[in-house]
């Protein structure tokens, strides 16, 4: 159990205002940032993102890429659809008539390999931005909230991205 806080850090927090507001703006500002860079390559941060997870761990079933993911299944049903529509992933048919794969094509590979130096270019962007030492605070101080929060995590993949 957490000690109770100094009173006047309780005055400063509250005049730092909603927690919540605060890393929706921070968020906002960082992902506009990365799609800035990501647009240069034609793609939205999040298909990058799911052509990297496929790339690394596929092919798989469409379930396991979503909980993989911390998605929905409808979210990453509307993600998936771009992404096979240009021909960057492939469903085809998986071990059983019932099941299905997601798998990425050659182009999907140039796609990605492509998309990373423009993913690259963001980060160091960031880095330069914020400075190195600001950006590995953030880091330790992101994973260290994610782990006190884990239990709060919904079991279903419910995030919606």
């Amino acid at each position: 159990m957490a000690k109770k806080p100094d009173p006047s850090i309780l005055v400063q927090l509250k005049a730092q205002g909603c927690t919540n507001l605060r890393l929706r703006q921070l968020m906002r500002r960082v992902a506009r940032h990365y799609d800035i860079e990501m647009a240069k390559a034609g793609l939205k941060t999040t298909q990058y993102s799911l052509l990297t997870y496929v790339l690394k761990l596929g092919p798989l079933r469409p379930g396991e890429l979503a909980k993989g993911m911390k998605i929905s299944a409808s979210t990453l049903t509307r993600n998936l659809k771009p992404l096979t529509d240009a021909g960057w992933l492939e469903l085809a048919a998986g071990s059983d008539a019932r099941s299905r794969s997601v798998a990425i094509t050659p182009a999907g590979r140039a796609k990605r390999e492509e998309a990373r130096h423009r993913w690259k270019a963001a980060q160091e962007g960031l880095n330069e931005m914020l400075g190195v030492e600001r950006v590995l605070a953030l880091h330790v101080l992101i994973n260290e909230s994610l782990e006190l929060l884990s239990p709060l995590e919904p079991e279903d993949g419910a995030d919606d991205e």
